[in-house]
């Protein structure tokens, strides 16, 4: 057992990572908190995407959009991360090896490198382009991406739900690996 393994059961078995999970109420207001903070920090995101794809807020400079929904995105971020980590806190041994939960943080990591890229080469041309209503290439590709990889953390955040592929039940060799099944049991080796 690795390090990563070790330490996502000891966290489950932790008195509260049980009473969280287990709670009738709690982990269920968590999620919904969850959900009201990845709605208001995607939204706003996809606010300023559509505006640098040229397809809403015109005639609104670049620079005026992003200074006034700034501050819901971020406090949208903040409340997802620490609702984000409650929930994994509460089934972290399922989460970590639930190929959506993995397939979402390689989304997630795509999001920021997006993030990263557009503020260190595109955004540092902005008062070039501010106030276009077309905003240049290289910003409407980062947009397109933003827009996209959003897309997919939700959905396959969505997906944490179901087991389809969870280790207790039969996978593929691939499936087994990618979630780092520690006994798996493979589809084709089942006698039937």
């Amino acid at each position: 057992m690795d390090s990563v393994e070790k330490f996502v059961t000891w966290l489950g078995d932790t008195a509260s990572s049980v009473a969280l999970h287990e709670s009738l109420y709690m982990y269920p207001i968590i999620e919904s908190i969850h959900v009201i903070a990845i709605t208001l920090f995607v939204g706003t995101i996809a606010m300023v995407d559509l505006r640098l794809l040229g397809l809403s807020f015109r005639d609104v400079p670049v620079s005026t959009m992003t200074s006034r929904v700034l501050p819901w995105t971020v406090a949208g971020f903040v409340v997802m991360i620490v609702t984000g980590l409650l929930l994994f806190y509460a089934i972290p041994v399922r989460t970590f090896h639930s190929v959506w939960f993995r397939t979402k943080m390689i989304f997630l990591l795509v999001a920021f490198i997006n993030i990263w890229f557009f503020h260190r080469y595109v955004r540092r041309d902005q008062p070039k382009w501010d106030t276009r209503a077309m905003p240049p290439l290289g910003s409407r590709i980062s947009a397109v991406v933003s827009l996209t990889v959003w897309l997919m953390v939700i959905v396959m955040g969505r997906f944490i739900a179901y087991n389809w592929f969870d280790c207790d039940r039969p996978q593929t060799h691939f499936v087994a690996w990618y979630a780092g099944c520690p006994a798996p049991i493979y589809a084709d080796e089942i006698i039937q």
